[in-house]
């Protein structure tokens, strides 16, 4: 006959403490890399999109500015404004009709703690204009 009182079994006791504890341990080293990372991606293609805009925006001036001048100006300005690294490569050139540019940068993103890991975020693009601006 079977008691209903519980069988002690002395090698699972705490097994529920240590799996919460790794399992906290875990979700502490993902939020960690999510908290770094994050903000470098979301820069990058902030950078992008700025890029993108300013030559679509250069291919539009009027003809006293210079659409390269004006496209450098924009890009060095997307650059302070989203904390990119200060050797940030960028070339702005004419290509036919239109404006060109292209930068490359490289920055260093702490995955791990206390510098286990770390993650080289690699940022090369190139912005071309597209759209009604160059049917001609």
């Amino acid at each position: 006959m079977t008691s209903t009182k519980a069988i002690e079994r002395p090698s699972e006791r705490g097994s529920a403490a240590i799996k919460f504890l790794i399992v906290f341990v875990v979700l502490i080293i993902a939020a960690n890399a999510g908290y770094n990372y994050v903000p470098v991606a979301y820069a990058g293609e902030n950078f992008k999109q700025e890029m993108q805009t300013s030559v679509v925006n250069g291919m539009a001036m009027p003809g006293r500015i210079s659409p390269v001048d004006y496209v450098k100006n924009r890009i060095q300005k997307a650059v302070s404004d989203n904390e990119l690294p200060k050797d940030t490569f960028i070339e702005v050139k004419q290509v036919g009709s239109s404006v060109q540019a292209h930068a490359v940068y490289t920055q260093h993103v702490p995955i791990l703690p206390f510098g286990i890991y770390t993650y080289t975020y690699h940022f090369d693009h190139t912005a071309i204009p597209t759209g009604f601006l160059l049917k001609e």
